[in-house]
């Protein structure tokens, strides 16, 4: 897998649509070729769990009720029979909103970056756990790497009723091999640019639960509203969430608004820097490059990036060009060297963040206390 050190999940271009895409290589008639291999081996047993509710028999024939559902995407449209009860996810955050929804997913990919030995993540396995389905028992899910590329074979085994990438990087060419399996539930627009409201709404809808989608959404905001408000002196405070490599000419990029980690940070009162928002005016790309020469011309309170380990973070500082960031010099720099928390942020989901505010936030409020030292 391409490096991560651009900020975890999102890193660059190949990182941020998630691992290489050498299995797109392969001929159409290599394609052929496996997913007839993979259906013949459907005839045996299913592997893997039933998507499974935690709702009453009358709530899941109520939500059966709903069905056919078609969901709109940048691809086209989707239209669901009915309730799925074979799901599977690509990509981060999709498999997070279907267990919230209380739904196990027969398959899931492992988490490669920013995950525990069990390829996966703190918030994930507490929620697995709670449903019954922790990974090592038998109703977990089953992983599939995606390490190089949608994981078609795997999927496919599977026998999916529906596939889940409302948040994703799906390319127009893996979208058409996907349906080729089961009903797929592509990103709306940008890829990896749908926020995690709208992850959850998409998701909700094509799992029939729709109403159980508004409310987690609203409760979670909730969650978050109630922690941030501990912390009044983030609000309005302008920042900059962006990747610093020392010593690199191209060694800076920052992210638009179009990520979800912008997104996250503007939801909680702050401000996205005026120079980002005039020069990313207009884009659907999810980072613009900036050169290291004019790293002095990123104005903001607060610059907060993603660091392999201390020695990264002390590198930036004494970097004759990034040192020269406004918000660096003033000491408002959020270096995160925790890839499970970079990865919580950046793959937002209703599970992982609230698992990452008591951490992340006190952080954030660092900095802006540096900020405030600095206007004395």
């Amino acid at each position: 897998m391409t490096s991560p050190l651009f900020s975890g999940p999102g890193a660059g271009r190949s990182m941020f649509a998630g691992p290489s895409r050498r299995v797109l290589l392969k001929t159409a008639g290599k394609a052929t070729a496996v997913l007839a291999a993979a259906a013949l081996s459907l005839t045996a047993c299913s592997t893997g769990p039933a998507a499974s509710g935690t709702g009453t028999a009358a709530a899941s024939q109520s939500a059966g009720s709903q069905f056919p559902v078609t969901i709109k995407h940048v691809f086209g449209e989707t239209t669901i029979e009915s309730q799925p009860q074979r799901v599977v996810t690509v990509s981060w955050v999709n498999d997070d909103v279907a267990l919230a929804l209380g739904v196990v997913p027969v398959g899931v990919p492992k988490n490669e970056w920013g995950g525990n030995d069990k390829g996966s993540t703190p918030w994930k396995d507490a929620k697995l756990e709670e449903l019954g389905a922790g990974f090592g028992t038998e109703k977990a899910p089953v992983q599939f790497s995606e390490a190089d590329g949608i994981n078609f074979t795997e999927i496919a085994k599977l026998n999916p009723d529906v596939i889940l990438g409302a948040y994703s990087g799906l390319t127009e060419e893996d979208y058409k091999k996907l349906s080729e399996i089961a009903p797929v539930v592509a990103h709306p627009e940008i890829a990896y640019g749908t926020s995690w409201q709208d992850s959850t709404t998409i998701i909700g809808k094509a799992l029939g639960k729709e109403s159980e989608a508004a409310k987690l959404v609203s409760d979670t905001e909730a969650t978050i509203e109630d922690k941030v408000a501990k912390y009044p002196q983030l609000a309005d405070k302008s920042f900059i969430y962006g990747n610093l490599e020392p010593a690199k000419s191209e060694g800076v990029n920052v992210y638009t608004a179009n990520d979800n980690r912008p997104r996250f940070l503007s939801e909680i009162g702050m401000k996205l820097a005026p120079v980002v928002e005039e020069n990313s005016k207009g884009s659907k790309e999810f980072f613009i490059p900036w050169s290291a020469e004019k790293a002095n011309e990123l104005e903001s309170d607060i610059f907060v990036t993603w660091v392999p380990d201390s020695a990264t973070t002390d590198s930036i500082k004494s970097d004759p060009l990034l040192g020269q960031i406004p918000a660096i010099k003033n000491g408002a720099l959020v270096a995160d060297s925790d890839n499970t928390l970079t990865l919580s942020i950046s793959a937002s989901s209703p599970l992982s963040l609230p698992w990452s505010l008591d951490t992340f936030l006190p952080q954030l409020v660092s900095a802006a206390d540096k900020v405030a030292d600095a206007v004395k």
